[in-house]
């Protein structure tokens, strides 16, 4: 950490609570508009130095915190009863596609603030590809994911599951459990101190890093077919 490390301040959250209690009054936000723009370059600067840093061991495709950080306005075309504005800043990191896979995303919210990784909702073919690697490579899989860092980091894989193994696939392998996965994800909770702490953006990048091994196994996986070949 230097003198140019940026912190997530406490006045970024502060307005993300107040407009909390001002989720429809446009009048509010426009009024808060300073406090807002104040907020987002902070939230940019963090995620630019965050950019900064993982590329020094990974190949990020998000150019900036700019192009890394979502809107704060609700997407209302379907759902006309969101309120305004979103409570929370969150923003995502892709990797240099197609060779790697995998992707990062953070999230600040007063009382809910959290990082998480992994594939949100993999396309068919390759949720099958994943599938069969689960299945022939198990052994692979478990040493992954039972790695003791990346379990000190991140703790279980999380996801939406089946309720039971898909249609073509085993029902008492003991990758079964794997199998039940739709989405392959990992997450872990910061409380707002910690988020705000001078060495946040240094934890965060040492979290990501130690997800490397299963992202570049999956990296593998989805860009060989089930022979190993590429494709």
């Amino acid at each position: 950490m230097n003198a140019d490390t940026p912190i997530i301040q406490p006045a970024t959250l502060k307005f993300l609570s107040d407009l909390a209690r001002h989720d429809n009054d446009r009048d509010w936000f426009e009024a808060n508009r300073p406090r807002y723009q104040a907020a987002l370059g902070n939230v940019r600067a963090f995620a630019d130095a965050l950019i900064e840093r993982m590329n020094r061991h990974d190949k990020i495709a998000t150019a900036d915190g700019k192009q890394s950080i979502f809107r704060i306005y609700s997407n209302r075309r379907f759902r006309p009863d969101r309120p305004l504005y979103k409570q929370h800043f969150a923003g995502e990191m892709d990797r240099v596609k197609p060779a790697l896979r995998g992707g990062y995303y953070f999230h600040f919210k007063p009382g809910k603030c959290f990082i998480a990784c992994g594939f949100w909702n993999p396309e068919p073919g390759d949720l099958r590809r994943i599938r069969m690697d689960m299945l022939y490579e198990y052994k692979t899989w478990h040493g992954i994911l039972h790695g003791k860092n990346l379990r000190s980091h991140w703790g279980e894989l999380e996801g939406e599951q089946l309720k039971t193994a898909p249609q073509g696939f085993p029902k008492d392998h003991p990758a079964t459990p794997l199998l039940r996965f739709k989405q392959l994800t990992f997450s872990h909770d910061f409380t707002d101190k910690e988020v705000m702490a001078p060495d946040f953006v240094d934890v965060v990048n040492t979290h990501y890093k130690a997800i490397r091994p299963w992202f570049d196994h999956m990296s593998e996986v989805l860009t060989t077919d089930e022979n190993g070949n590429p494709i």
